[in-house]
């Protein structure tokens, strides 16, 4: 049985249309918030008591954004440098050679550009494929998705004379480029992409299905066609075949979900600026970390059967919260998220840590961890009977959380740096950033150095 929730899609030149996503309704009960009291904020308390310390894994780092780990068994930790290099923790040291370096070809003069992220296809072990996300200085910093392919002779290097642009997405302005990828559970790669820029959402991007900006994207990189360097699910939510017009004896619903001018990469939209997206690799549902406006910070939640299509509310909405603020009786547009918070003493941007999946901290288990860049705190979101979502602040660091990622084994990494926007114009001329690792509090390794805390 199915429930349905109505939300709003739209195209720029078309005005607005009703679009109706089917969602599991069993979700809809129990993971997906249908009230606004059901979403989460800072205050709460986990179920599942929780207590965890960041140990430093590595300092020295020029402006680190994100880290990752090829699954292949050699238990190395790829860290992105925004500048545009990509370096490899093994056996607990930085190798001095960087796995890969196109900083000739970053645009990083600006904080929010730059290298955004690494992943590794799911059969890297087999094909030695990998992918980053980066603006190009070229295209004006327009986004590229670019597949390479790991140095026969040398497992520690990339072959950059390997390089297939998978994807080039146009960036109107600097700021809001999202830049998370991930693969699925499915295979499929997800890309984040963010509003395009300025403030405000100007383009109208967020509602609008004729743009990949503003939306996650789901492609398929094991296929192409003539004119894409990849494929496209056919279960895309906005694929729409080409059909003969037919005016009368068509039910509503069913012209609800044609959207011919759609691109049929986007899987969600309503997005803002997906910084960091991570998948529970043990449910499957995936979490979505959006970068907020002026006063709200989000969380968004996909449940792992969903099909496809959901409206996160941007620009209608900031979280459960009207955009602008200053509406009155506005109503709600999209699917609610799972957790928010105010720019008032919480934070001003929101990056997502992960799932903890792991054996190592069995008390970590199952809980979902956030950061902020701007106040440096740390929580935990669990989800609770009824609906109901918690979000408990488990620390409050004195440091500035970029990215995230995950070992093999489940532990959560946490790149910091301190950058600002008024800042250096080079990524290193600012302070060193760092990698540190997540663990329980009563597990911290003898003579480590932990997060620093701020002083209350």
């Amino acid at each position: 049985m199915k429930k349905t929730t109505i939300q709003y899609a739209g195209a720029a030149a078309m005005g607005f249309a009703l679009s109706i996503a089917p969602v599991s309704a069993q979700d809809a009960a129990t993971k997906v918030p249908t009230k606004k009291e059901d979403v989460a904020q800072p205050g709460g308390k986990l179920a599942k008591p929780v207590k965890i310390a960041m140990v430093k894994v590595a300092g020295d780092l020029i402006d680190p954004i994100n880290v990752t780990s090829a699954n292949d068994g050699s238990g190395r930790m790829f860290i992105c440098e925004r500048q545009g290099v990509v370096k490899i923790l093994k056996d607990g040291k930085i190798l001095k050679r960087p796995f890969l370096d196109i900083s000739d070809t970053t645009v990083s003069s600006f904080l929010e550009q730059g290298l955004y992220d690494i992943e590794f296809h799911p059969k890297f072990k087999e094909n030695g494929k990998f992918y980053v996300h980066y603006s190009d200085m070229w295209f004006n910093g327009d986004s590229f998705i670019v597949e390479y392919k790991v140095n026969k002779d040398n497992p520690d290097k990339a072959d950059p004379k390997t390089a297939r642009v998978i994807m080039q997405i146009e960036q109107p302005y600097a700021n809001h480029n999202g830049g998370e990828i991930a693969f699925g559970p499915d295979g499929y790669l997800y890309i984040g992409s963010g509003d395009g820029g300025w403030e405000g959402d100007v383009l109208g991007a967020g509602q609008d299905l004729s743009t990949l900006l503003a939306k996650v994207l789901r492609i398929d990189v094991n296929t192409s066609t003539p004119d894409r360097a990849y494929g496209i699910p056919k279960d895309n939510p906005f694929v729409t075949p080409k059909s003969l017009m037919v005016l009368f004896g068509v039910s509503e619903e069913a012209f609800a979900k044609i959207h011919p001018n759609a691109r049929p990469e986007i899987w969600a939209y309503g997005i803002r600026n997906p910084w960091k997206m991570h998948f529970d690799k043990k449910t499957g549902d995936l979490y979505i970390a959006d970068v907020g406006q002026n006063h709200w910070e989000e969380i968004n939640f996909q449940p792992a059967n969903s099909i496809g299509g959901e409206n996160y509310g941007w620009k209608f909405m900031c979280g459960t919260q009207p955009f602008p603020a200053s509406l009155k009786n506005a109503p709600q547009v999209g699917v609610l998220p799972i957790g928010e918070y105010t720019h008032a003493g919480e934070g001003i941007c929101v990056v997502g840590l992960g799932v903890y999946r792991g054996k190592k901290y069995p008390s970590l288990d199952g809980t979902y961890f956030v950061a902020d860049w701007g106040s440096g705190k740390i929580w935990g979101m669990q989800h609770q009977k009824g609906g109901k979502w918690a979000m408990e602040e488990l620390l409050n660091c004195a440091l500035m959380p970029t990215g995230s990622g995950e070992a093999e084994d489940g532990t959560i990494y946490m790149t910091t740096a301190h950058a600002n926007y008024g800042g250096p114009v080079k990524p290193a001329d600012n302070a060193r950033g760092a990698l540190w690792m997540m663990v329980e509090a009563d597990k911290v390794p003898k003579g480590a150095e932990t997060i620093p805390l701020d002083k209350k």
